[in-house]
C-alpha cells in the first residue's frame, strides 16, 4: 500500500513537470514557427518560464463571481485535474506497480467523464459564454468519442485483450500503424478533436466565445483547467503510442525511454498541426465525424470481422 502510493506521488510529480515543459515546448515551438523568438527572458533562454507562470497563477487573488454556483464552480477543475491524472494509472510500465486487465474499459470510463468538468465549468459560472462554449465543448467530445470506441476495437480484435500491457507488448516487429493506417489516421484526427486543440477549438474560439467555458476562471481554477487539458494531450499521446506503435525492445529501460520519445514526438504534432491550420466551421467539424468517421470505422470494422471470421474457419 505504502509503495503503491509512493509511487502514484511520483508519477503525479512527473507528470505535471511534463505538463509544464510542455508548455513551454509549445510556446517556443510556435514562435520559431512564426519567426519570433518565444519566451526567452526569465533564466537561460526561458527555460524557467513554466515555473514562473505556474507561481504567478497560483498566487493571484481567487476570483469569486457572485452569480455563479460556488461550489459547483469550484469543484469542476478539480474534477477535470482529477481525471487527467487518473487516466496515467494505465501508463503501461514494465516498473508500474498496479497492473489493470482491464484498462481499455476503464480509459473509456474514465475519459466520458471529461465532459462533466467542462459542463459543470460552463453552467455553473452562470455566463452567456461560459455555457455556449460549454455546450460546443460537449457535443464535440460526445460525438468524437463514438468513433473513439470504435476505433478501439480494431487492436482489441487483433489481439485478444482488454490491457493495454498486452496490446503494447503484442506488437514486434510490425507496428499496428502499419497494419491499421487509415484506423490510426481516423484515430489521431480524434485524439486531437477529443482534447479541443486547433483546428478543432471550438470550446475556447476567442472570436465569438471570449475563452468559451473558462471565461470565468482565474488563477488556481485557471491553472487546473490548463494543466488537465495538456495532460490530457500527452496521456492521448501516450494511448497513440501504446495502440499503434507499440512494440517491446531488447532491454527496459530502453523500452521505457524509446516509447516517452514516441509520446514526444505525437505531442509535438498537436502542437505542428496548431500552427499549420486555421480554425474549421463547427458544422464541418461535427459533419467530418458522424458523416465520415463513423462510416468508415463501420465499414472497417465489419471487414476486419469478415476477415477473422474467414481466418478461424
Amino acid at each position: 500500500m505504502v509503495v503503491s502510493l509512493f509511487s502514484c506521488g511520483i508519477l503525479y510529480i512527473c507528470v505535471l513537470l511534463a505538463v509544464a515543459f510542455f508548455t513551454f515546448l509549445e510556446r517556443k515551438g510556435l514562435s520559431y514557427m512564426q519567426l519570433r523568438k518565444g519566451p526567452n527572458k526569465v533564466g537561460f533562454v526561458g527555460i524557467p518560464q513554466p515555473i514562473a507562470d505556474a507561481t504567478k497563477l497560483l498566487t493571484k487573488e481567487i476570483v469569486k463571481p457572485i452569480f455563479s454556483n460556488y461550489f459547483l464552480y469550484l469543484g469542476a477543475p478539480v474534477f477535470s485535474f482529477s481525471l487527467a491524472l487518473l487516466l496515467w494509472q494505465l501508463y503501461p510500465s514494465c516498473f508500474s506497480v498496479v497492473y489493470f486487465k482491464w484498462g481499455v474499459l476503464f480509459f473509456v470510463c474514465v475519459s466520458s467523464l471529461n465532459v462533466y468538468g467542462t459542463l459543470l465549468a460552463g453552467w455553473s459560472s452562470n455566463s452567456k459564454y461560459a455555457l455556449i462554449g460549454s455546450l460546443r465543448a460537449v457535443a464535440q467530445t460526445i460525438s468524437y468519442e463514438v468513433s473513439m470506441v470504435l476505433i478501439f476495437l480494431f487492436p482489441l480484435f487483433v489481439v485478444g485483450s482488454f490491457s493495454f500491457f498486452d496490446i503494447k507488448d503484442s506488437q514486434g516487429v510490425v507496428w499496428f500503424i502499419f497494419l491499421m493506417c487509415p484506423v490510426s489516421f481516423l484515430w489521431f484526427v480524434s485524439c486531437v478533436a477529443e482534447t479541443n486543440r486547433a483546428p478543432f477549438d471550438f470550446a475556447e474560439g476567442e472570436s465569438e466565445l471570449v475563452s468559451g467555458f473558462n471565461v470565468e476562471y482565474g488563477a488556481v481554477g485557471f491553472a487546473l483547467i490548463f494543466l488537465a487539458e495538456y495532460a490530457n494531450i500527452l496521456v492521448m499521446s501516450l494511448f497513440s503510442v501504446v495502440l499503434f506503435l507499440g512494440g517491446p525492445f531488447l532491454m527496459v529501460l530502453c523500452n521505457d525511454f524509446v516509447m516517452m520519445m514516441k509520446v514526444l514526438v505525437l505531442a509535438f504534432l498537436f502542437i505542428w498541426i496548431r500552427a499549420s491550420y486555421p480554425r474549421f466551421r463547427y458544422d464541418f467539424l461535427m459533419n467530418l465525424t458522424w458523416k465520415l468517421f463513423l462510416p468508415v470505422a463501420l465499414v472497417l470494422l465489419l471487414f476486419l470481422l469478415v476477415m477473422m471470421f474467414n481466418l478461424f474457419l
